[in-house]
């Protein structure tokens, strides 16, 4: 058979950003553990690992690593960088990929840990910031790894790795410079032949953290036609954080848009600082413009057919009064025929 590796999602939902126990095991066990940030003596209530740091700084802090299972369990220790998924999620670089940025500033005490059943152990470790690092937010995670080995559908062995971990936010001073962009829009419009039922636009786009500040925010967009005629409004809801050099992709729908031929399309959003604290500048609006062509085609259709119906009218109409017309002309012509041979017949009498 042959053999495989899996590396498991992390389970960021729940293990980045609370101390609350995270099971992770294999389908089936009972194993299970978590990992929080920590004091000396235990979990401090810290949601995540949070740090505003010097270029050149070293700090010494700890996560708890508790064993919830009723069976011993050795976990692997490591921290690796952190990025942004298409649908907006915190996740890490796969345990056999070597970090790049802030997970490798990260050493922790030792590279793995044996935990009896139901107990917890608190783990130091380092944070080194290089001398030349770049000013600005990078994201990591401690993790605690536990790779377990099972079959596939097909009968291959596979090799799953299961992490739970605790967030790192570390702020190196320095310069921030705040910024979103929005890049790949993809505008789509559905029209009913309902004249009754408005068309729907929706726009498809991703939001780019092109500056050094994880950042939230809430998409909008405005569509109106000529002379700001038949305006319309949407908002999306309010986006998940992106770290920087992250992207996730949103849609923002506009309903009962007025079909008014050309339409000029606005998205934007305005940048908010992912964890609440005020930004020096503050992050200026990302602003994205284009024009479509919305067509009324259930109304064109029907002046079109009324235009026929009407034109159909005005043809039966002259059809009939020439018909008349020429009906007339020949009663008038048998008429005087008839006059003339009456008159030629009483003339020879």
């Amino acid at each position: 058979m042959r053999t495989r590796v899996i590396a498991a999602v992390l389970a960021v939902a729940a293990a980045l950003l609370s101390p609350v126990p995270a099971q992770a095991a294999p389908s089936g066990d009972a194993l299970t553990w978590s990992v929080a940030p920590s004091g000396p003596k235990g979990p401090n209530g810290r949601s995540a690992l949070d740090y505003k740091l010097d270029p050149g700084a070293t700090i010494t802090d700890h996560v708890a690593v508790t064993n919830h299972s009723k069976r011993p369990l050795t976990l692997r220790l490591y921290a690796n960088d952190a990025f942004t998924t298409a649908g907006g999620g915190f996740a890490l670089r796969a345990g056999n990929a070597a970090p790049t940025d802030a997970g490798s500033w990260i050493e922790p005490a030792q590279s793995t840990i044996t935990l009896p059943a139901s107990s917890r152990a608190v783990v130091p470790f380092t944070v080194t910031v290089p001398a030349d690092a770049t000013p600005g937010d990078h994201a990591a995670g401690v993790v605690a790894s536990l790779a377990a080995a099972t079959t596939d559908s097909a009968g291959n062995q596979v090799s799953v790795d299961h992490r739970v971990g605790a967030r790192v936010h570390l702020r190196v001073t320095g310069p921030l410079q705040p910024a979103l962009g929005i890049t790949d829009v993809r505008i789509d419009t559905a029209t009913s032949w309902n004249p009754l039922t408005l068309p729907r636009v929706t726009a498809s786009f991703t939001i780019v953290n092109t500056g050094n500040v994880r950042l939230t925010g809430t998409p909008s967009a405005r569509i109106e036609g000529p002379f700001g005629l038949g305006s319309r409004t949407a908002a999306a809801p309010a986006i998940p954080e992106i770290l920087p050099g992250g992207s996730l992709t949103t849609t923002v729908t506009l309903d009962s848009v007025p079909p008014l031929f050309h339409e000029s399309l606005t998205l934007d959003i305005l940048p908010a600082p992912a964890d609440g604290r005020t930004i020096d500048p503050t992050p200026a609006r990302a602003v994205s413009d284009h024009t479509l062509w919305l067509m009324p085609w259930p109304h064109l259709a029907l002046i079109t057919l009324a235009v026929a119906l009407l034109l159909a009218w005005l043809f039966a109409r002259r059809r009939r009064r020439s018909r008349l017309q020429a009906a007339l002309a020949a009663a008038e012509q048998r008429g005087r025929e008839q006059a003339n041979a009456t008159l030629q017949k009483e003339g020879t009498a």
